[in-house]
């Protein structure tokens, strides 16, 4: 009996334990519902990133034509937040190739700028202009700050001549093969604030398979956050398929610019290369003001000074003059009374006696000089009798 009783306990808790298989099903009944409830929380979470992710920046107009004088409102939506853009109507431009020459065929001043909101849009009325070249225009939006974005809306300027967009050049492509750098040096003009100049020296290779000929780059200039300053520059010479070039363009700044500053290349809507530019702070513009600071006040003073003595009265003037040549004051000579001449003694040997009949007598009468209108013999005495005699 005692034999028995052991093995029965094992059968109790083995009957006790027979949970451990349902819990088992329960955890694999709930990891096959997990992707179930996954799908169903999916498409909204889904829906929300693909919409962020899609979203790309996007501008509708009010109007889609409009003549000169007129205005027009520009919305946009998925920008980036809190960001400047510029506005600008431009012509020779298709949503395809975008503006072909740069902000050079734009209405630049007519142009607006306007900054996004927190969720990335914006709303901002702008008057219609006509831009310097011919239709095809469009309406340019352009980030100003931070990754350069633009976004082209057709617009027709009513009015305003059409012509035909100049033909691509098919077939050819280039890529920068070597690294980029600026060559030249400022000179002493610079210092006192004219525009710094630099070569932007690059090799290109004609990837493609047909040559190029007379490629025009654009070469873009920011400082700072702000976007590049693009300006068009042809380079002369034909680049053959499979074949490389140097290319040497000019790179100019504004008179009196210093600061960090980024050199762009673009070709074909594609940058090509960067190179970054510290300009020194033009030091000798500081020093003429400086100086010119210090030099316009004292003539001022001078100039005053000098109308002030001739309009105040005569007597004053005279005044002030006798009291400039006083011995004193002006002159600075000394006041005391000249000497009186004295009988040249003659010059004696180391020697020789001194005489004493020689040695004028002393006491004031020798000193006293004799009046030049009186003579010894004709001079006024009180012993002399009078001429009426004794009285």
């Amino acid at each position: 009996m005692t034999g028995q009783a052991g093995p029965a306990a094992p059968r109790s808790g083995g009957h006790r334990g027979a949970g451990s298989p349902f819990a088992g099903s329960f955890v694999a009944l709930l990891v096959a519902l997990l992707p179930a409830l996954l799908m169903l929380s999916a498409p909204g979470a889904g829906a929300a990133g693909t919409r962020a992710a899609d979203a790309k920046p996007a501008v509708t107009l009010s109007e889609q034509q409009a003549g000169k004088g007129g205005e027009i409102t520009v919305k946009g939506t998925g920008w980036r937040p809190n960001t400047l853009l510029m506005m600008l109507i431009c012509g020779q431009s298709t949503q395809d190739r975008g503006v072909i020459g740069g902000t050079n065929s734009c209405a630049n001043a007519e142009g607006r700028a306007v900054t996004t909101d927190t969720k990335g849009a914006f709303r901002k009325k702008m008057p219609v202009a006509e831009p310097p070249v011919p239709c095809p225009c469009v309406v340019h939006v352009a980030a100003v700050t931070g990754e350069q974005t633009t976004v082209d809306a057709v617009f027709v300027v009513a009015g305003h001549p059409l012509a035909a967009l100049p033909k691509e050049t098919a077939g050819g492509r280039l890529a920068v093969l070597a690294t980029t750098r600026l060559e030249g040096e400022s000179g002493i003009l610079t210092w006192f604030g004219a525009p710094p100049a630099r070569q932007l020296v690059l090799t290109v290779g004609n990837l493609g398979s047909a040559p190029v000929k007379d490629p025009v780059f654009e070469v873009g200039t920011a400082h700072g956050v702000f976007a590049p300053q693009w300006e068009e520059q042809q380079w002369r010479g034909t680049i053959g398929s499979g074949r490389k070039a140097q290319i040497k363009l000019p790179v100019e700044l504004t008179a009196g610019a210093h600061g960090d500053y980024q050199v762009s290349l673009r070709y074909g809507g594609k940058v090509l290369a960067e190179q970054p530019w510290g300009v020194g702070r033009p030091w000798g513009v500081t020093l003429f003001w400086i100086l010119l600071c210090l030099v316009v006040p004292a003539a001022v003073f001078r100039i005053g000074m000098a109308v002030v003595d001739k309009v105040r009265p005569r007597s004053s003037r005279a005044q002030g003059r006798a009291w400039r040549h006083h011995p004193r004051r002006g002159t600075g000579k000394s006041t005391k009374a000249p000497k009186t001449s004295k009988t040249a003694k003659p010059r004696r040997g180391p020697g020789a006696a001194e005489d004493p009949a020689a040695v004028p007598p002393d006491g004031p009468a020798a000193t006293t000089a004799a009046l030049p209108w009186f003579t010894p013999d004709s001079a006024p005495s009180e012993n002399r009798p009078t001429t009426k005699g004794h009285s």
